[in-house]
Protein backbone atom coordinates (compact mmCIF):
# COMPACT_ATOMS: atom_id res chain seq x y z
CA UNK A 1 0.00 0.00 0.00
CA UNK A 2 1.37 3.38 -1.01
CA UNK A 3 1.43 5.91 1.81
CA UNK A 4 2.60 9.49 1.86
CA UNK A 5 4.03 11.48 4.73
CA UNK A 6 1.47 12.73 7.22
CA UNK A 7 1.02 15.95 9.18
CA UNK A 8 0.96 15.47 12.94
CA UNK A 9 -0.78 17.61 15.59
CA UNK A 10 2.58 19.12 16.57
CA UNK A 11 2.79 20.67 13.09
CA UNK A 12 5.52 18.34 11.79
CA UNK A 13 5.15 16.17 8.71
CA UNK A 14 6.57 12.67 9.17
CA UNK A 15 6.92 9.36 7.39
CA UNK A 16 3.70 7.38 7.91
CA UNK A 17 5.13 4.28 9.56
CA UNK A 18 5.40 5.51 13.21
CA UNK A 19 1.66 6.25 13.23
CA UNK A 20 0.58 8.05 16.40
CA UNK A 21 2.72 5.97 18.79
CA UNK A 22 4.81 8.47 20.84
CA UNK A 23 7.57 5.92 21.40
CA UNK A 24 7.78 5.06 17.71
CA UNK A 25 7.62 8.75 16.76
CA UNK A 26 10.57 9.51 19.07
CA UNK A 27 12.58 6.73 17.41
CA UNK A 28 11.69 8.09 13.97
CA UNK A 29 12.56 11.67 14.90
CA UNK A 30 15.82 11.15 16.77
CA UNK A 31 17.40 7.90 15.63
CA UNK A 32 16.16 6.31 12.40
CA UNK A 33 18.29 7.45 9.49
CA UNK A 34 20.86 9.29 11.62
CA UNK A 35 24.34 8.24 10.38
CA UNK A 36 25.92 5.80 12.83
CA UNK A 37 29.67 5.21 12.66
CA UNK A 38 30.34 3.51 15.99
CA UNK A 39 31.49 -0.09 15.49
CA UNK A 40 29.73 -1.61 18.49
CA UNK A 41 26.51 0.31 17.95
CA UNK A 42 26.42 -0.93 14.35
CA UNK A 43 26.87 -4.51 15.56
CA UNK A 44 23.98 -4.09 18.01
CA UNK A 45 21.67 -2.71 15.34
CA UNK A 46 22.53 -5.46 12.88
CA UNK A 47 21.78 -8.12 15.50
CA UNK A 48 18.47 -6.51 16.43
CA UNK A 49 17.48 -6.31 12.77
CA UNK A 50 18.22 -10.02 12.54
CA UNK A 51 15.94 -10.69 15.51
CA UNK A 52 13.25 -8.66 13.76
CA UNK A 53 12.99 -11.15 10.88
CA UNK A 54 9.34 -12.20 10.73
CA UNK A 55 8.28 -9.60 13.30
CA UNK A 56 7.39 -5.90 13.36
CA UNK A 57 10.28 -3.58 14.21
CA UNK A 58 8.27 -1.90 16.96
CA UNK A 59 8.17 -5.30 18.72
CA UNK A 60 11.98 -5.37 18.85
CA UNK A 61 12.24 -1.68 19.69
CA UNK A 62 10.02 -2.11 22.76
CA UNK A 63 12.21 -5.00 23.90
CA UNK A 64 15.52 -3.29 23.12
CA UNK A 65 16.47 -2.53 26.71
CA UNK A 66 15.67 -6.15 27.61
CA UNK A 67 17.93 -7.30 24.77
CA UNK A 68 20.74 -5.02 25.98
CA UNK A 69 20.45 -6.41 29.49
CA UNK A 70 20.30 -10.03 28.30
CA UNK A 71 23.21 -9.68 25.84
CA UNK A 72 25.65 -7.75 28.04
CA UNK A 73 24.94 -4.44 26.31
CA UNK A 74 25.88 -6.10 23.00
CA UNK A 75 29.57 -6.27 23.80
CA UNK A 76 30.88 -8.69 21.14
CA UNK A 77 33.86 -9.65 23.32
CA UNK A 78 31.47 -11.12 25.90
CA UNK A 79 28.92 -12.57 23.47
CA UNK A 80 31.60 -14.46 21.53
CA UNK A 81 32.34 -16.45 24.70
CA UNK A 82 28.75 -17.41 25.49
CA UNK A 83 28.36 -21.03 26.59
CA UNK A 84 25.53 -23.48 26.04
CA UNK A 85 24.39 -22.66 29.57
CA UNK A 86 24.09 -18.99 28.60
CA UNK A 87 22.14 -19.92 25.46
CA UNK A 88 19.78 -21.94 27.63
CA UNK A 89 19.31 -18.97 29.95
CA UNK A 90 18.54 -16.70 27.01
CA UNK A 91 16.00 -19.22 25.69
CA UNK A 92 14.20 -18.84 29.03
CA UNK A 93 14.31 -15.03 29.06
CA UNK A 94 10.76 -13.81 28.44
CA UNK A 95 12.00 -10.25 27.87
CA UNK A 96 13.56 -11.04 24.48
CA UNK A 97 12.66 -12.98 21.33
CA UNK A 98 13.45 -16.58 22.24
CA UNK A 99 14.71 -18.07 19.00
CA UNK A 100 17.64 -20.46 19.30
CA UNK A 101 18.87 -19.95 15.72
CA UNK A 102 18.94 -16.17 16.20
CA UNK A 103 20.62 -16.42 19.60
CA UNK A 104 23.29 -18.76 18.24
CA UNK A 105 23.59 -16.50 15.19
CA UNK A 106 24.32 -13.57 17.50
CA UNK A 107 27.24 -15.50 18.98
CA UNK A 108 28.58 -16.46 15.55
CA UNK A 109 28.25 -12.86 14.37
CA UNK A 110 30.13 -11.63 17.46
CA UNK A 111 33.05 -13.88 16.60
CA UNK A 112 33.03 -12.59 13.01
CA UNK A 113 32.86 -9.00 14.25
CA UNK A 114 35.89 -9.51 16.48
CA UNK A 115 37.88 -10.94 13.58
CA UNK A 116 37.08 -7.88 11.47
CA UNK A 117 38.11 -5.60 14.33
CA UNK A 118 41.35 -7.50 14.98
CA UNK A 119 42.45 -8.24 11.42
CA UNK A 120 40.89 -5.22 9.69
CA UNK A 121 39.35 -3.19 8.26
CA UNK A 122 37.08 -2.51 11.25
CA UNK A 123 33.32 -3.04 11.22
CA UNK A 124 32.24 0.54 10.58
CA UNK A 125 34.76 1.07 7.79
CA UNK A 126 33.83 -2.24 6.16
CA UNK A 127 30.17 -1.23 6.02
CA UNK A 128 30.47 2.46 5.17
CA UNK A 129 32.96 1.82 2.38
CA UNK A 130 30.08 0.30 0.42
CA UNK A 131 28.51 3.78 0.23
CA UNK A 132 31.80 5.70 0.00
CA UNK A 133 31.63 6.73 3.63
CA UNK A 134 28.56 8.96 3.43
CA UNK A 135 24.78 8.51 3.34
CA UNK A 136 23.03 7.95 0.03
CA UNK A 137 20.17 10.45 0.03
CA UNK A 138 17.06 9.13 -1.71
CA UNK A 139 14.11 11.22 -2.87
CA UNK A 140 11.11 8.99 -2.25
CA UNK A 141 7.64 10.56 -2.09
CA UNK A 142 5.65 7.53 -0.95
CA UNK A 143 6.41 4.32 0.89
CA UNK A 144 5.60 2.35 -2.26
CA UNK A 145 8.76 3.75 -3.85
CA UNK A 146 11.05 2.51 -1.07
CA UNK A 147 12.76 -0.77 -2.02
CA UNK A 148 13.01 -3.82 0.21
CA UNK A 149 16.59 -4.39 -0.92
CA UNK A 150 19.09 -2.90 -3.35
CA UNK A 151 22.18 -4.06 -5.26
CA UNK A 152 24.31 -2.53 -2.48
CA UNK A 153 22.43 -4.37 0.28
CA UNK A 154 22.94 -7.58 -1.72
CA UNK A 155 26.69 -6.92 -1.84
CA UNK A 156 26.89 -6.17 1.88
CA UNK A 157 24.81 -9.26 2.62
CA UNK A 158 27.19 -11.46 0.66
CA UNK A 159 30.22 -9.87 2.32
CA UNK A 160 28.86 -10.35 5.83
CA UNK A 161 27.62 -13.88 5.20
CA UNK A 162 30.99 -14.76 3.71
CA UNK A 163 32.62 -13.58 6.93
CA UNK A 164 30.38 -15.76 9.07
CA UNK A 165 27.58 -13.39 10.06
CA UNK A 166 24.10 -14.86 10.43
CA UNK A 167 20.68 -13.40 9.59
CA UNK A 168 22.13 -10.87 7.17
CA UNK A 169 19.97 -11.35 4.08
CA UNK A 170 19.62 -8.43 1.64
CA UNK A 171 16.28 -7.28 3.10
CA UNK A 172 17.56 -7.32 6.69
CA UNK A 173 20.70 -5.50 5.57
CA UNK A 174 18.67 -2.81 3.77
CA UNK A 175 16.54 -2.19 6.88
CA UNK A 176 19.83 -1.90 8.78
CA UNK A 177 21.17 0.59 6.20
CA UNK A 178 18.03 2.71 6.58
CA UNK A 179 18.16 2.70 10.36
CA UNK A 180 21.86 3.54 10.58
CA UNK A 181 21.75 6.33 8.02
CA UNK A 182 23.75 4.59 5.30
CA UNK A 183 20.77 5.55 3.18
CA UNK A 184 18.37 8.40 3.93
CA UNK A 185 14.94 6.93 3.22
CA UNK A 186 12.84 9.49 5.03
CA UNK A 187 10.21 10.61 2.53
CA UNK A 188 11.07 13.97 0.95
CA UNK A 189 8.16 15.71 2.67
CA UNK A 190 9.17 14.37 6.11
CA UNK A 191 10.95 16.99 8.20
CA UNK A 192 13.73 14.49 8.96
CA UNK A 193 14.71 14.16 5.31
CA UNK A 194 16.63 17.43 5.49
CA UNK A 195 17.88 17.19 9.05
CA UNK A 196 18.89 13.61 9.86
CA UNK A 197 22.15 13.71 7.93
CA UNK A 198 23.29 16.71 9.95
CA UNK A 199 22.52 15.22 13.36
CA UNK A 200 25.04 13.66 15.65
CA UNK A 201 24.35 10.16 16.91
CA UNK A 202 21.35 10.35 19.20
CA UNK A 203 21.36 9.27 22.85
CA UNK A 204 19.79 5.91 23.47
CA UNK A 205 16.06 5.97 23.88
CA UNK A 206 14.75 4.32 27.01
CA UNK A 207 11.61 2.23 27.06
CA UNK A 208 9.03 3.88 29.29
Amino acid sequence: MSRSARLHPDGLTRCPWPGEDPFYIAYHDTEWGVPEYDDRALYEKLILDGFQAGLAWITILRKRENFRRAFDDFQPEKIARYSEKKVHALMNDVGIVRNRAKIEGTIASAKSYLKIMEDGPGFSKLLWDFVDGRPKVNQFKTTASVPASTPVSVKISKELAGRGFKFVGPTIVYAFMQATGMVNDHLVSCFCHETCGRKHRSPRLKVK
